[in-house]
């Protein structure tokens, strides 16, 4: 049972007179709860307070949320939110505090997340295998998840760290499971950072399985490890080099192509054609890591120019602000994109000069 907080001094301190403040109380059901979703020692209350600048005292089963009228409404919101998702079983980590703040700064989202809320149509911000439910941690992975489902070819572009391939390969095995599709086909080209392929040992499929590494982690994350193998082996789950999938037809399967920025343009078009009936296709990458050599064109960014207005293709751009791993990864990215805006700018000026 949780007990009465303590105050914490790194709450923040409001600079609003009080005519400005409010203070809601808000009551939850089951008082066994309060526990993981307040956190050890309040630091998922820590979290939001210092998020949404507001303050929040619990007692028991109550808690009461102190601050402007919109904080209050979203820390009410998350606090909802999160709850009800112990509720379901679900478990709760820093991700998922830190996913449902940044989910409730943005209003367009309503709606789409209100499953998380007690009901709605919120489905699409979630996706559900065997083994464990996948929730949005950020607004552009609500709209990705909502494009993953509702579309036949999805782009996703942006940088490490933001979900792009975790939540293709969950949708993947979700309509694997479900039967909607009969297989999952992997692919990515074979250009790679800094290393020569034909250095490493087997045939070209042999040469580009470690480089899937991203995409097997999720794999036994979300199936295990025996039913993974147990795909592989009933032909289920396919690994496809680029360079294997010309004059193929891949009909009711879910195709991923990962690294997508080191295709050409021809290639991203031999891709594309091979989508059969009952098809989906998520292609992904980040434009920042082209390694192509220098002057060719990527076929990513090609296409998603090129593909924009065609019907029933969805494009998702993450940014740093997506990143759902360590905190410090988030400003890394952020670093990186800086020194090369301001480098591109540097070229520019001195070429004009």
């Amino acid at each position: 049972m949780a007990k009465k907080s303590a105050p914490r001094t790194g709450a923040p301190r409001s600079t609003m007179q009080p005519a400005d403040r409010v203070r809601l109380e808000h009551e939850f059901d089951r008082p066994h709860l309060m526990g993981p979703l307040f956190g050890q020692y309040d630091e998922n209350l820590i979290v939001i307070e210092r998020e949404l600048g507001v303050h929040i005292s619990a007692r028991g089963n109550k808690v009461a949320i102190e601050g402007d009228a919109e904080s209050v409404a979203r820390a009410r919101d998350v606090l909802t939110g999160l709850y009800n998702r112990l509720v379901a079983g679900r478990a709760l980590d820093a991700g998922d505090i830190a996913g449902a703040v940044a989910i409730s700064a943005d209003p367009s989202l309503d709606g789409l997340t209100r499953a998380d809320a007690g009901g709605g149509p919120a489905t699409l911000a979630t996706i559900h295998t065997r083994r464990k439910t996948i929730v949005a941690r950020s607004p552009t992975q609500v709209k990705y998840i909502e494009a993953l489902s509702s579309h036949d070819v999805i782009f996703a572009l942006g940088p490490a760290g933001t979900g792009k391939t975790y939540l293709a390969v969950a949708q993947a095995v979700s309509q694997l499971v479900a039967g909607t599709v009969d297989r999952l086909v992997l692919s990515r080209p074979a250009v790679e950072a800094g290393e020569r392929l034909g250095f490493l040992p087997g045939d070209l499929a042999q040469k580009v399985d470690p480089y899937l590494r991203p995409l097997y982690d999720a794999l036994y994350d979300l199936m295990g490890f025996d039913k993974v193998t147990k795909a592989f082996e009933r032909g289920a789950l396919e690994i496809a080099p680029l360079g294997f999938m010309r004059g193929r037809t891949l009909n009711h399967a879910f195709v991923i192509l990962d690294e997508a920025q080191n295709t050409t343009p021809e290639q991203m078009k031999m891709f594309l054609t091979r989508i059969g009936f009952g098809s989906k296709a998520v292609v992904n990458g980040d434009v920042s890591q082209i390694d192509l050599p220098r002057g060719m064109p990527s076929g990513l960014i090609d296409a998603a120019q090129v593909l924009k207005k065609v019907k029933g293709i969805a494009t998702t751009r993450f940014t740093a602000a997506d990143v759902v791993r360590h905190p410090l990864v988030a400003r890394i990215v952020e670093a990186y994109d800086a020194q090369r805006q301001t480098d591109d700018r540097n070229g520019v000026a001195g070429q004009r000069a």
